[in-house]
């Protein structure tokens, strides 16, 4: 299940007004929420989006498919989703998850959003003037709240571009960003990202980034707050939903095509993952 626990949307004809005002052409906001999506649950857009979207997740964790890859998202992690893509977030078991999240466009959200479509950390700073990015998001609210009259969008959008900034230019507030991922990592990520048909092992992966197991581990830890096997095991079992949604494929063939040797544990693996069997998960939407 997914909860709006808040959410505005611009009305089309003022969106069509922000396109054209001096003070808003360059950026404007269309929508902004606060959600949460329970665990276990799917969350995504099966057409391409028309704006630009930003999430920041506030709590819990999963995986994020964006761009052709599939990578693990946890609080006080954010990204950008580029305006023609789609997105799916698959929820982990044992927590529900939150987002803050807002649609934006304009001349300049192309320059703005480009950089950004990967998952980069935020390491809050009390240092930092606006570290509290939801105090932000809060003044928003309560101002469409109040209204979508001309002086209080356009306010909105000023807050907005500050917010923005707050998650683009991080490192120029503070240094609460963090370093870019290991290029070990991320190596490592692109290997079993083409090599899911396969059961690759720890010395494996290891040895093709070309370090120690207990060093890896502990490394690649640090990145994704996953092991490598269990990311390993969480991207086939995302490739297996993707193959579940849009191929024929029986789900012994889907099990044998990403390396399981055994269906059951197949079966058995998806469901602990995704809260319900592969069968339940293609016919869920029957």
């Amino acid at each position: 299940m997914i909860t709006e626990i808040r959410y505005y949307k611009i009305p089309i004809s003022l969106i069509i007004v922000q396109k054209d005002k001096a003070l808003s052409k360059d950026l404007f906001l269309t929508e902004i929420g606060e959600i949460e999506i329970e665990q276990g649950t799917i969350w995504g857009r099966t057409v391409t989006l028309e704006n630009y979207q930003l999430v920041y997740c506030t709590k819990g964790s999963g995986i994020v498919q964006i761009l052709g890859e599939q990578v693990p998202i946890s609080n006080d992690q954010f990204f950008i989703i580029p305006k023609g893509e789609t997105f799916k977030f698959y929820s982990v078991l044992n927590v529900n998850t939150y987002f803050l999240t807002a649609h934006f466009n304009g001349n300049k959200a192309k320059q703005l959003g480009k950089e950004f479509s990967i998952v980069r950390n935020l390491i809050p700073s009390v240092n930092n003037m606006v570290a509290n990015r939801e105090m932000l998001f809060d003044e928003i609210f309560n101002n469409l709240s109040k209204g979508f009259h001309d002086e209080n969008l356009e306010y909105v959008n000023f807050c907005f571009g500050h917010l923005l900034a707050t998650f683009i230019y991080a490192n120029k507030t503070s240094e609460d960003i963090a370093d870019e991922s290991n290029p070990g990592v991320r190596r490592a990520i692109t290997y079993m990202s083409k090599n899911l048909s396969k059961k690759l092992s720890l010395n494996q992966l290891a040895n093709e980034v070309g370090y120690s197991p207990t060093y890896f581990t502990t490394l690649f830890r640090k990145e994704t707050n996953y092991s490598p096997i269990s990311y390993f095991s969480h991207l086939k079992i995302v490739k297996a939903c993707e193959l579940l949604d849009y191929t024929h494929m029986k789900v012994k063939e889907i099990s044998f095509h990403l390396g399981y040797t055994d269906p059951y544990y197949f079966t058995k693996d998806f469901k602990k993952k995704m809260g319900m069997s592969p069968r339940f998960y293609r016919n869920r939407l029957n």
